[in-house]
C-alpha cells in the first residue's frame, strides 16, 4: 500500500488503538509527552485541571498494552464485586432466617393464644348455656369454690353443685335412704344425682329460702329426690300423692332460677305454675309468697270466679303466675298475659287437669311459654293420659316416684284405712249423723271431718241437712263464689268450723 498510511481499528471493548506508520508513531508519542506533561506537571502547578478533551486525548493516546492491563483489572473488579454482591445477598439470606422462624414462631405463639382465647370463650359460653344464662354472683362464688377445691362434683347444668358432705356418703346410704323411703328414680341420662337429704346440703346463697323449713326436721321424700334434678336444669315427673310437699319441691329451684338471671332479664313472667282448682292454686301461691318475697320477686294468683282486670294488672308486673287453666287462657287470649320467657313451667297434679278436661287448655299454655323452658310435672297417678302429655313437651324427664306403688295406677292408699259401709239410701242421712257425733265426741269432739259428695247439688243438700242438726258446718264447690269458698276453707284450716262439705275434685 506504498507511502499510504495502513490503519488497524483494534477494539478491545471501550479502548481504541490506531497503528500508523513510524514516523508519525514517533510524532504523536512526542505529542502525547508534552501534553501529558503539561497536564501532569505544569497545568498542575498552574492549578489548571486538564479539559475534557485533553482527558479524552490522553485516554486515546494510551498504548495497546496499558488498555489490555486496564481491562484486565477492571474484569478483576467486576469478578470482586460481583462475588461481594454475592456474599452480601448470602448475609442478608443468612440474617432473614432467624427472623422467619422467630416470626413464625411468633405467629405460631399468636396463634396458639388466639385458639386458647376461643376455646375459653366457646366454654365460658358453653357454661353460660348450660348454666341458662349465667347465676348470680353469689351461687358463682359458691360453686366456682367447690369446684377449684376439687371437694364437689358438678352434676348440673344450672350450677348445681353437690355438697360435699353429700357427696361422701357411702353408696350403701343412699340406696338405704332410697329403699326406706320407696323412692325410685328413673333417669334416661344416667345422671346418678344423689337426693338431698339434708336442708343444709340446699345449695342456696339466700337463708331466707330455708325459712320455711324451720320447722321441718328434714326434706319430705318428694323434696330430697327431686331437688338435684331440679335444680340441675332437667325436666321432671313427680308420680307422689296430694299433700307431700311438692310446692316446696318445685318452689325453691322456681326461686333460685330467676334469681340466677341478671336483673335485667328477670323482667316479665318468668315461671307459670298450672293447677286444677282455685283453692289448690291459692294453696301454691300463699307458699310461693313466703319464699319470693324476701327474694324481690313478685307472685299473682290467677283464677276464676272473680273480676279479671285485676289480674291482667298484676300478671303485667309479676316474676310467677300461678293460675288454673280456663282463667290464664282468658288472660293469654285477650292479650293480658304474655308467656313468652316463661321458661320454668309446671303441671301440678296433671292427672285431676285431665280428668277435668285441661288438656287443650294445658296445651295451649305451655305452647305461649318459651320454647327454651324447664317442665316440670306432679301428678298422683301416672296413667296413659299423662304419659302421653309429659312425652309430648318434656325432653329426656327424670322420673321420680314416691312410695311403694312404682307403676302409678291409681289404687287406695295403703297409709289409710278404710271401712266401706253399703246402705240404704234412705238411711245415709241418718247413719252420716251417727258417724259425726261418734268422730266427734269426748276428746275427739274438735277434730275436723271431711264429707266428700259426687255433685255440687248433693254438697248444697248435705251441708244444709248438718247445719240443721247443730253442727258448725261450711261447704265447698264450683257453684259458690270464691269469697264463699275462700271464707269456708279458711274456717276448716284454723278449726272454726270442723266439718266441710265438699266435691271430690274442690277438695282436692
Amino acid at each position: 500500500m506504498g507511502k499510504r498510511a495502513i490503519s488497524e481499528l483494534i477494539a478491545e471493548d471501550d479502548v481504541v488503538v490506531r497503528a500508523d506508520s513510524p514516523s508519525r508513531k514517533k510524532s504523536r508519542r512526542d505529542k502525547s509527552a508534552k501534553s501529558r506533561k503539561a497536564a501532569t506537571g505544569d497545568g498542575l502547578e498552574r492549578g489548571d485541571a486538564p479539559t475534557a478533551a485533553e482527558a479524552a486525548s490522553n485516554a486515546n493516546g494510551s498504548s495497546a498494552e496499558d488498555a489490555v492491563d486496564e481491562e484486565a483489572i477492571t474484569r478483576a473488579e467486576r469478578k470482586a464485586a460481583k462475588k461481594a454482591r454475592r456474599e452480601a445477598r448470602e448475609a442478608r439470606k443468612a440474617e432473614k432466617r432467624p427472623g422467619k422462624a422467630s416470626q413464625q414462631a411468633d405467629a405460631d405463639a399468636s396463634a396458639v393464644e388466639e385458639d386458647g382465647t376461643a376455646n375459653k370463650a366457646a366454654r365460658k359460653a358453653e357454661k353460660k348455656r348450660l348454666k341458662k344464662s349465667a347465676q348470680s354472683e353469689a351461687i358463682r362464688v359458691e360453686s366456682a369454690a367447690a369446684l377449684k377445691t376439687g371437694s364437689a362434683p358438678v352434676a348440673s347444668i344450672t350450677g348445681y353443685v353437690e355438697h360435699p358432705e353429700l357427696t361422701a356418703l357411702t353408696q350403701s346410704e343412699i340406696d338405704a335412704y332410697l329403699s326406706s323411703n320407696f323412692v325410685t328414680i328413673e333417669d334416661p341420662l344416667h345422671s346418678k344425682l344423689r337426693p338431698i337429704t339434708k336442708f343444709s346440703y340446699l345449695p342456696v346463697a339466700d337463708e331466707s329460702l330455708r325459712a320455711p323449713f324451720a320447722s321441718f326436721t328434714a326434706p319430705t321424700p318428694i323434696q330430697a329426690a327431686t331437688w338435684p334434678a331440679l335444680l340441675s336444669g332437667r325436666d321432671m315427673i313427680g308420680v307422689a300423692e296430694t299433700g307431700s310437699g311438692k310446692t316446696l319441691a318445685f318452689g325453691v329451684p322456681c326461686i333460685r332460677f330467676i334469681l340466677s338471671l341478671p336483673k335485667k332479664d328477670r323482667r316479665g313472667v318468668k315461671a307459670v305454675i298450672v293447677s286444677p282448682t282455685r283453692e289448690l292454686a291459692s294453696q301454691i301461691y300463699d307458699q310461693l309468697v313466703k319464699l319470693a318475697t324476701p327474694a324481690q320477686l313478685q307472685v299473682v294468683c290467677v283464677y276464676g270466679g272473680v273480676p279479671k282486670d285485676p289480674q291482667a294488672q298484676a300478671v303485667r308486673t309479676a316474676h310467677i303466675v300461678v293460675a288454673t287453666p280456663g282463667r290464664l287462657n282468658d288472660l293469654i287470649g285477650d292479650g293480658s298475659a304474655d308467656l313468652s320467657k316463661a321458661e320454668y313451667v309446671v303441671l301440678d297434679e296433671a292427672d285431676r287437669m285431665l280428668d277435668k278436661g285441661f288438656e287443650e287448655a294445658i296445651r295451649q299454655i305451655i305452647q305461649c311459654t318459651a320454647k327454651k323452658r324447664q317442665t316440670l310435672m306432679f301428678t298422683a297417678t301416672w296413667p296413659p293420659s299423662v304419659r302421653e302429655l309429659a312425652s309430648t313437651f318434656m325432653q329426656s324427664p327424670v322420673k321420680i316416684d314416691i312410695g311403694d306403688n312404682p307403676t302409678g295406677e291409681l289404687r287406695a292408699n295403703t297409709r289409710i284405712k278404710q271401712l266401706v259401709e253399703v246402705v240404704d239410701p234412705r238411711g245415709k242421712e241418718f247413719r252420716l249423723l251417727q258417724l259425726i257425733k261418734q268422730y266427734q265426741s269426748g276428746s275427739k269432739k274438735n277434730d275436723r271431718i271431711l264429707v266428700f259428695c259426687l255433685y255440687k247439688k248433693e254438697a248444697t243438700r248435705i251441708e244444709n241437712f248438718i247445719n240443721s242438726k247443730g253442727f258448725k258446718v261450711a261447704g265447698i264447690h264450683g257453684d259458690l263464689s270464691q269469697e264463699r269458698r275462700t271464707a269456708s276453707l279458711n274456717a276448716f284450716k284454723t278449726g272454726n268450723v270442723p266439718l266441710l262439705v265438699a266435691t271430690d275434685v274442690a277438695a282436692r
